[in-house]
């Protein structure tokens, strides 16, 4: 069965265009789905990083708990064969919830590592839907800084297989914006 990962990133939660449109996504794919709530994924900070960029073998019992929602969020990850992003625009980028499971889960070490050629993405090859939302703002426009960032973000944990459903210019005319969504989602592979 398929695993599914769904990120619910919008502080609007269930009421949320990107979260329905999420939830659209998961029931057309189908499989055994980890709903994980983003907003309540609070940002690093410097005892963070300090703890991540420890040895494993040299973490204090501090440093390990520092590190335990983030090893739970890369295990979800990594479990995953789909992952399908609630991704509402704020302010032409991703909402603040999902910037903070993007670092959370980007680790050295445990879904990237640096070698002599590069980085190199260890987080497993898998699909992933962004349901991309917007009041006005196209998907892949000059003013659209969302798409791009996550595409590169997941590039560099090695995941590059990236669709986007976008639901574009919600604030001018939502049924519209999610008809062209619907039928978008109505041409995914299950």
């Amino acid at each position: 069965m398929t695993k599914i990962l769904r990120l619910d990133t919008s502080i609007k939660g269930p009421m949320s265009v990107s979260h329905k449109l999420a939830e659209k996504i998961t029931a057309k794919v189908g499989g055994e789905v980890t709903v994980r709530d983003c907003t309540a994924i609070p940002a690093i900070d410097g005892t963070w990083i300090g703890a991540a960029y420890t040895p494993a073998d040299a973490r204090t019992a501090e440093q390990k708990a520092t590190l335990a929602l983030s090893d739970e969020l890369i295990a979800e990850l990594k479990a995953a064969d789909v992952v399908v992003i609630g991704c509402g625009v704020y302010n032409f980028g991703v909402t603040g919830p999902l910037k903070h499971w993007i670092d959370m889960v980007c680790r050295v070490g445990e879904t990237f590592r640096y070698t002599e050629a590069g980085p190199e993405g260890l987080a497993g090859a898998k699909r992933v839907i962004v349901a991309y939302t917007s009041g006005g703002v196209p998907a892949g426009s000059p003013y659209d800084l969302a798409t791009p960032y996550i595409k590169q973000v997941l590039g560099f944990i090695g995941i590059t297989d990236v669709t986007v459903v976008a639901a574009e210019g919600v604030a001018v005319d939502e049924a519209a914006a999610l008809a062209r969504a619907e039928a978008q989602i109505a041409t995914l592979a299950a």
